[in-house]
């Protein structure tokens, strides 16, 4: 208990010499403030954050989930036909180390700010979810595939009765990852909108008060935005031990 409770404590004394920093400091509230101002910012303003909180996230999971689907089945297809990879993994490994901010403001010309926003969160998502999910069906027991096609199995059917289930955990693990790197797509894409004059969200209210010199607001959508990702991660991991708890080796507790 005392172990786990441990990052909590540490957390509360980073913010309470934080708060004090400030406070012996006399560092103004426009510079840095303090989180009990944070708080007090958040509190106050908690509609229009959470509104937009609610369409950053949205457009995450959204994200995610179209990466999730692409990336599997392109694995899925990767499996099958070993040319196929030959051919596209290059393009999905060139789009994954393209900088994101350089593809943003090229999206906007032709998308709507919306889709421009889901095209990068999926984008960025999906070479995690694919390169791990390919992983996972490359990981196969090779005992137990030999095994099927002993007893006259397909391709097809080793692909999906045995490559596929085995690959889960794998394909969790991408997903988990594909998760903040959808939401950070998101933020990053929203910030090239909201610098255009275009577009919601958490990181359009972030680039709105730095034009107006709203630095307290500007640290409240952050920790909206920190907390939207925790709360991804948690939600997939808890997923993960509860759907795939028998592909693990961890005893119930």
């Amino acid at each position: 208990m005392i172990a786990r409770l441990t990052p909590l404590w540490a957390l509360a004394a980073l913010l309470a010499l934080w708060e004090l920093a400030v406070a012996l400091l006399k560092i103004p509230a426009s510079q840095l403030p303090p989180p009990s101002l944070i708080v007090a910012t958040l509190y106050a303003q908690a509609p229009q954050l959470l509104d937009a909180a609610a369409t950053t996230l949205g457009e995450a999971l959204l994200a995610l989930a179209l990466a999730g689907a692409g990336g599997v089945a392109l694995a899925l297809l990767f499996s099958l036909s070993p040319l196929l990879e030959r051919a596209f993994l290059p393009v999905a490994v060139a789009l994954q180390v393209t900088p994101l901010i350089a593809v943003a403001p090229l999206l906007l010309i032709y998308l709507e700010p919306r889709a421009a926003v889901l095209a990068c969160a999926a984008l960025v998502a999906f070479f995690p979810v694919l390169s791990n999910a390919a992983a996972g069906l490359r990981g196969a027991d090779r005992g137990l595939v030999e095994l099927f096609r002993l007893k006259g199995a397909s391709r097809a059917a080793i692909l999906f009765r045995l490559r596929l289930p085995s690959a889960l955990p794998s394909i969790f693990t991408g997903l988990r990852i594909g998760a903040g790197l959808a939401l950070i797509g998101a933020v990053a894409a929203e910030l090239a909108a909201g610098a255009a004059g275009q577009g919601e969200g958490l990181a359009f209210r972030i680039v709105e008060a730095g034009y107006r010199l709203k630095v307290p607001t500007m640290y409240a959508a952050v920790l909206l935005l920190c907390l939207c990702g925790v709360a991804l991660y948690g939600v997939l991991a808890g997923l993960d031990r509860i759907l795939l708890r028998r592909w693990r080796d961890e005893p119930d507790v």
